[in-house]
């Protein structure tokens, strides 16, 4: 049988993601298996507002915008803390729409400009 959450539980558990990226949280985008780095963008402290009752953390303070640090296809994210650089949270989709992270364009290169639309988190069943 599948673990199943109640509403309550995916919130708090939500919550947990917001507080544990403490005041500095950087969101990474990667290529397959984060095996190299393509951009960083600061998030905002918070990192998000409250999670809607079906467990979905909206991310706050898009679009931003940096400068690609590598060239490849963006394929996977994470978030991390700014310092040490603990994951928080990895595993996270990225395309130009109907993806965790949603970007404006599906190749990065080096230099060029790259904006982060929007980004959600949805909590597991």
């Amino acid at each position: 049988m599948a673990v199943t959450y109640t509403n309550a539980v995916k919130i708090a558990r939500m919550g947990a993601v917001t507080t544990q990226a403490g005041t500095t949280a950087v969101l990474e985008i990667g290529t397959t298996g984060m095996a190299s780095i393509l951009a960083s963008f600061t998030l905002n402290n918070p990192i998000a507002g409250a999670a809607t009752g079906a467990g979905v953390l909206t991310l706050s303070g898009f679009p931003k915008t940096v400068a690609g640090a590598a060239s490849g296809t963006p394929a996977a994210a994470r978030i991390r803390t700014a310092t040490g650089g603990t994951d928080i949270i990895t595993g996270l989709t990225v395309g130009t729409s109907g993806t965790d992270i949603v970007l404006d364009s599906a190749t990065i290169t080096a230099g060029q400009n790259v904006t982060l639309n929007s980004a959600t988190i949805t909590h597991a069943a």
